[in-house]
């Protein structure tokens, strides 16, 4: 087996487990919010899980590179320069769907969950469009999660929430609230997916160079079966 075949057969293995963590953890809100509403669409934790980053994007669209990278491999049925070739070209998909998996984590990491803004705690409210993925207004960021309630400032009858101090302190994560449960599901599904998104777009990067290196070089012939 060349250094093609292997690292191509590793990156396989390495798409496969990506995809099934950035599905598994988009799974995670979409499950919970459904046990504690009992019906779905309803008061979700965040809009962003319905946008599929982890389901889609790290997920199906890395699964023709993910198939291609698995058999690419010696004795395999592309273990030719075609199959190599294959595997890189289909590695462009991947990385569009990782682009899309870390964009999405971004700004739901920088947006926070519904529950902190009480204006607009349901799914009607939830703008479904490229351009609400680029809006990011100046007040977003982390303190959603750092400070002890992440009630908006912008709620009506709340002057205090919202503003800053100079001592910082950990962030509240007893989970027996629901602002806290949510809170911390919330990060801890969007920052895996963005860790995800970033790992399958070098691994994505990384079979693209040596999957034209395997087209260029060549791979090893096969072997004949001994009967």
């Amino acid at each position: 087996m060349t250094c093609c075949e292997g690292w191509t057969s590793c990156n396989g293995f390495s798409l496969l487990l990506l995809l099934l963590a950035g599905v598994v953890l988009n799974a995670i809100p979409l499950i919970v919010n459904v046990i504690d509403e009992d019906v779905p669409f309803q008061n979700p934790i965040s809009c962003y899980e319905w946008w599929l980053p982890g389901i889609i994007g790290a997920g199906l669209m890395a699964i023709p590179a993910t198939t291609m990278s698995l058999s690419a491999r010696k004795r395999g049925c592309c273990n030719n320069k075609t199959g190599m070739f294959l595997s890189s070209l289909t590695n462009a998909l991947t990385i569009i769907g990782a682009a899309y998996c870390l964009t999405v984590s971004v700004q739901a990491l920088m947006v926070g969950p519904l529950i902190c803004n009480p204006q607009v705690n349901g799914t009607v409210n939830c703008q479904f469009s490229l351009k609400s993925l680029s809006d990011i207004d100046d007040d977003d960021s982390l303190d959603w999660f750092l400070s002890d309630s992440c009630i908006s400032s912008k709620a009506p009858g709340n002057s205090t929430a919202g503003t800053t101090t100079n001592s910082w302190k950990p962030p509240n994560l007893d989970i027996s609230s629901k602002e806290n449960k949510y809170r911390t599901i919330h990060f801890s599904v969007f920052l895996g997916l963005l860790l995800v998104g970033i790992l399958e777009l070098l691994v994505a990067l990384s079979q693209i160079v040596i999957g034209f290196l395997g087209c260029l070089c060549g791979v090893s012939k096969r072997r004949s079966r001994v009967v």
